[in-house]
């Protein structure tokens, strides 16, 4: 009960630093609003190739998006830590009785619960370019739910390396080594049947692609896949108890170095 009480006041702590900067939702929708409007209207006949199975390219392409903020949105979360420490909060936090795992958790749900409203905001956008959700309100309901644990996974794996790096540069040059690879090898962008073999058979591995089948799996039909939603529904809550363990050790072996 401690541990919860701790974590939602350091997720409360978060949301007021949060709401006195309420910019920062729009600043980091620009990238995905440009890729979902650039390359909604470039690509949108591709789908007439065979492999793709939607009529749309828009509602192909936005459940890539939201995943794709979802991911950058985690992935960007270690510059967050590594600025708590270059201004002493952390270590404030240290010689404080909050539980050590509330730092990672609370800092997550608050990340969560940006993401939730950042994939709210790209379907409302998809749907007024094209985009349709055949299944429904259902279909959005998981769509969000694999963005918020894609966030989860990358945020904890993010707040990990900051707190064995703990140079913002270093943070911000981990993070663009991997968000872009991740992003293009998956399904984001183009259907696994026209990929390269190589990248089709990596992207199995990817949970950025797991995320987005969740998002398409009623593409023309008029109820989910419910076996495909569980199975990468599951492996991608299975990264994110990982990914946040391991970040709550590095938070140990951070307190054991100072």
């Amino acid at each position: 009960m401690t541990a919860l009480i701790h974590t939602l006041d350091i997720a409360g702590r978060h949301l007021r630093n949060f709401s006195r900067q309420p910019w920062y939702i729009a600043f980091s929708l620009v990238q995905p609003i440009i890729y979902l409007l650039l390359f909604g209207a470039l690509f949108k006949r591709v789908v007439e190739l065979p492999g793709f199975n939607t009529g749309s390219y828009a509602t192909y392409l936005t459940p890539g998006i939201v995943a794709m903020s979802a991911l950058f949105s985690g992935g960007w979360l270690g510059v967050t830590v590594v600025s708590d420490l270059d201004r002493g909060v952390l270590d404030r936090f240290l010689v404080s009785p909050v539980s050590r795992s509330a730092l990672i958790t609370g800092l997550l749900i608050q990340t969560g619960l940006v993401t939730v409203i950042q994939s709210l905001i790209l379907i409302g956008l998809g749907v007024l370019v094209g985009a349709r959700f055949a299944g429904g309100v259902a279909q959005v309901v998981v769509l969000v739910a694999a963005a918020v644990l894609l966030t989860a996974i990358f945020g904890a794996l993010s707040c990990a390396v900051a707190l064995i790096v703990r140079k913002e540069e270093s943070i911000i040059g981990v993070v663009q080594f991997l968000l872009l690879p991740l992003t293009f090898l998956s399904s984001v962008f183009m259907a696994p049947a026209l990929m390269p073999g190589w990248i089709r058979q990596v992207s199995r591995f990817n949970p950025l692609n797991w995320a987005v089948e969740i998002g398409r799996s009623a593409p023309e039909a008029a109820s989910l896949d419910w076996s495909l939603v569980l199975t990468r529904g599951a492996g991608l809550v299975a990264l994110a108890v990982v990914a946040t363990w391991l970040a709550t050790r590095a938070f140990g072996a951070y307190q054991r170095s100072i």
